[in-house]
């Protein structure tokens, strides 16, 4: 498989029953004074950068490209979607499913926005829908009741192929006792868990139905999103070997027994719901929510964020159950037969990959289970989101423990960077407290932290999980934050070493630019010893290979970024911003930013299986069908339980490509790579040229949408202003300005208001045949409504006459050139739109 199937965020999960059924998870997968503190000083407050910054400007331009309903990033309900493009197969197997890394991406972008201009309803929206429809709701895990801490799951060995699997269920092996439980019960007055479900078929292409809320399978016919599983046998397991299957298994569709039997081994089965929750996910969310809240509070603006910032404290608390052993054995076992934890020998205290729960459907005959995960992975840490969590009292969790656990948290994760990092710089994969996900003795000789067991490749191995550069820009950039924002020395030490490596890796030559890509590791490290920690000097890396991975390449500038605000490092500031440039140059286009790439992997569309080899693996046992009657059995592949790909816009180049053998390329919009680059753009614009548009704190939008499973959300109901200055100001011509009384210019004029508020965006195009150096637009605005905020021109507003005269960066407009500007704001109940325009005196068309 190539790398650009970027297995960054596959979810696995293995197995695990409790009581009398089956549980059946899935798995979750340029030169400018330097503006930031210096290392010996604090961070500063944001500052509110000039309405003409640049990269302020851009951080807009792309938002509304994001947003636009048109560009196809959001579902009719409001969901952002894994890629605009539909035929793609990495860790979710079709573009238009969602992840919890997607929304945890949208709340980033909400959160750069609010900063940006002061407004924070999107913020807030978008927590909305997230905890509509993707953290399971009351009716989506009915018995958790029943849960007994005591007894957390029955015990299933994980194995290292698919063809292990069923995983036969164990009562007897020893399960730990659960120590979170009884306090999160306590302190929300529920059982039921708050986190986001890792996956979801956002226009229920595969047919299940699985609708929050309202029902178990609704089948093909429900129209919206429903929540899927996947990944769940063993490291081995790609995308290409999973067998899709609903959360909520009643029998409906696959076999006689749903499709538990293809998992895990039991004399009998019992209809059952499971969720799998992805821990960096869920932690990206409150890294997002604490500078949402940081940024607001600055503001004057903090009420606004309140109830969301209370609910990521929320959802960082039940987050503490990634910190534990799968089946809360002591830390260090390596037997099955190992000592059960009690109380916090379980905890690793590092973000491990997952956590899952599950229960029966029938409340009559009850039981739930809950299980954490063994294997921690470097790229899954979050130190920043773990100090907030514990420091920030708006943030830090309810529960009477979770400041304590939080604090360790951060501690251990600081330490297991710097116990991975290579001897020249970038960080190795991770540790297990089961090895071979069956608790087995490692080699002698592996390395250990605390007790667990040094893996080259944590979690899956096709291809390798510490071979994609992606995880490294994401471990990485928390890191960098906290350092950023605390000045703390065991992160400056980590990007210290980690920087000059990245920098001398990334290149710039104008369309020719690259970030690494994949990257081949040798030797391991030394046990760590946390009094005398070892240099890893037999612990190397080298670069594989390059690419045009422009959500690499944002995450990692936002790295650099904030390193260079604290540090004053000017190599990795001017790094970034020649990579960003030379994005912004040459990959833009109407939906954002994007590089070609060739698919190698999409020649495994029609793979069968191949005895303990690759294909998708059906036990013989098994025989069972997919809500559209694609047949499952023993011999099939990837596009045979998939057969809708066939109806696909762009089949066709796969197609081609399984014929002649030729690989395929695409051009794709994820959502989580455009959110990147336009947080890098936002960070450049905050961090080193003063903050973004001037927020006005007496504008103040409040959501208008609660959406429950009855009602649609919609992220788009506040775009925001698209600002393309198409033309470079030319200091050695200036030309009079062109006054031309028969309309030799054209504004399109639109917005969107909310309550008391509103956001227009104006294009003015320039329709003569000279251009004009210097302009000055007027209209008026007849319903009593006042600017309060504009970007991209000097706004100012005499009664109801508005004027806008051109930035310095945008005063230069050709002859069929066009520019955007924009404004917020407020009005008292009626926002009529201005219904004539000039420009230089000229009447304008409008259109």
């Amino acid at each position: 498989m190539s790398s650009s199937t970027r297995r960054r965020a596959v979810r696995t999960a293995w197995a695990v029953l409790t009581a009398t059924s089956l549980v059946g998870i899935a798995g979750v997968q340029s030169a400018i004074a330097l503006a930031g503190p210096t290392a010996q000083n604090a961070p500063v407050a944001a500052a509110a950068a000039p309405a003409d910054s640049e990269y302020a400007q851009r951080f807009l331009e792309q938002y509304e490209k994001i947003k636009d309903p048109a560009n196809g990033y959001f579902s009719p309900q409001g969901i952002p979607y894994h890629a605009v493009e539909t035929l793609m197969v990495e860790a979710p197997d079709y573009g238009h499913m969602t992840t919890s890394e997607a929304y945890s991406y949208w709340l980033w972008l909400e959160a750069l926005y609010g900063q940006a201009t002061g407004e924070w309803a999107p913020l807030n929206e978008a927590w909305a829908t997230m905890e509509t429809y993707m953290i399971p709701q009351a009716a989506d895990q009915p018995t958790n009741s029943f849960y007994n801490p005591q007894k957390p799951a029955t015990y299933a060995a994980e194995y290292n192929h698919p063809s292990g699997y069923p995983s036969q269920l164990n009562t007897s092996g020893t399960v730990g006792v659960d120590p979170l439980a009884n306090e999160l019960k306590s302190t929300y007055g529920t059982s039921d868990i708050y986190q986001m479900h890792w996956l979801a078929d956002v226009d229920n292409v595969y047919g299940f139905g699985n609708a929050p809320g309202p029902g178990c399978q609704l089948g093909p016919d429900h129209e919206g999103v429903s929540l899927i599983n996947t990944f769940q046998r063993g490291p081995q397991e790609s995308v290409w070997e999973t067998i899709p299957q609903p959360t909520c298994d009643d029998f409906t569709f696959g076999g006689r027994n749903g499709f538990l039997d293809i998992f895990t081994g039991d004399a009998s089965y019992a209809k059952q719901w499971k969720f799998t929750s992805a821990s960096d996910a869920d932690a990206r969310a409150v890294e997002a929510v604490y500078w949402a809240n940081k940024w607001a509070t600055e503001q004057g603006k903090a009420a606004e964020v309140a109830g969301t910032v209370a609910k990521a404290a929320k959802l960082g608390d039940y987050l503490r159950y990634t910190l534990f052993d799968k089946y809360f054995k002591t830390i260090g076992c390596t037997s099955p037969s190992c000592p059960a934890g009690t109380g916090r020998d379980s905890a690793h205290y590092l973000l491990s990959w997952y956590m899952a729960w599950g229960g029966a459907t029938d409340a009559a005959a009850g039981w739930s289970w809950r299980i954490s995960s063994s294997h921690a992975h470097f790229g899954y840490q979050n130190p920043f989101a773990a100090w907030a969590l514990s420091n920030d009292a708006k943030l830090t969790p309810k529960s009477p423990t979770a400041k304590s656990d939080w604090t360790k948290a951060m501690d251990r994760q600081l330490e297991f960077y710097t116990w991975l990092q290579s001897s020249n710089g970038p960080i190795a994969g991770g540790a297990t407290n089961s090895w071979d996900g069956a608790y087995a003795q490692p080699p002698a000789g592996t390395p250990t932290f605390y007790g667990m067991a040094y893996t080259e490749a944590p979690v899956y191995v096709d291809p390798p999980s510490n071979q994609w550069f992606g995880m490294q820009a994401w471990g990485v950039q928390r890191v960098a934050e906290l350092y950023y924002e605390t000045g703390n020395a065991k992160a400056k030490r980590v990007l210290d070493k980690w920087v000059p490596w990245v920098v001398a890796n990334i290149k710039v030559n104008g369309a020719d630019w690259s970030v690494p890509s994949e990257l081949t590791w040798s030797g391991k490290p030394d046990t760590w010893n946390a009094a005398n920690p070892g240099a890893n000097a037999g612990l190397t890396v080298t670069l594989k290979s390059s690419g045009q991975d422009v959500g690499v390449a944002g995450d990692t500038a936002r790295a650099l970024l904030f390193y260079a605000a604290r540090s004053g490092d000017t190599a990795s500031r001017d790094k970034a911003k020649a990579l960003l440039d030379a994005i912004w140059e040459n990959n833009q286009d109407e939906l954002g930013v994007a590089a070609p790439e060739t698919r190698g992997d999409y020649q495994r569309f029609d793979d069968a299986y191949v005895a303990n080899g690759n294909g998708v693996y059906v036990p013989s046992s098994f025989s069972g069908t997919m809500p559209n009657g694609d047949v499952i059995k023993p011999g099939v592949s990837f596009l045979d339980i998939r057969s809708f790909y066939k109806q696909d816009p762009q089949w066709s180049k796969v197609e081609t490509a399984l014929r002649t053998g030729v690989n395929p390329t695409f051009t794709y919009h994820r959502f989580w790579s455009q959110t990147a680059i336009a947080g890098a753009l936002a960070d450049y614009a905050r961090l080193f040229e003063g903050g973004g548009p001037t927020p006005t704190p007496t504008v103040t939008p409040t959501p208008t949408v609660t959406p429950t499973p009855t009602v649609t959300p919609t992220p788009t109901v506040t775009p925001t202003p698209t600002v393309t200055p198409t033309v470079t100001p030319t200091p050695t011509v200036t030309p009079t300005p062109t006054r031309n009384p028969t309309a030799a210019c054209s504004v399109r004029y639109t917005s969107n208001e909310w309550n008391t508020g509103f956001t227009a965006s104006v294009r003015i195009t320039n329709t003569g045949t000279t251009a004009l150096s210097g302009w000055n637009l007027r209209f008026d605005l007849t319903g009593g409504q006042r600017v309060q905020q504009g970007w991209s021109a000097q706004w100012a507003q005499s009664g109801q006459t508005v004027t806008a005269t051109n930035a310095a960066w945008n005063g230069t407009l050709a002859a069929g050139a066009s520019v955007e500007i924009g404004y917020n704001g407020s009005h008292t109940g009626q926002n009529p739109r201005p219904t004539a325009f000039s420009l230089n005196g000229s009447t304008c068309t409008t259109g």
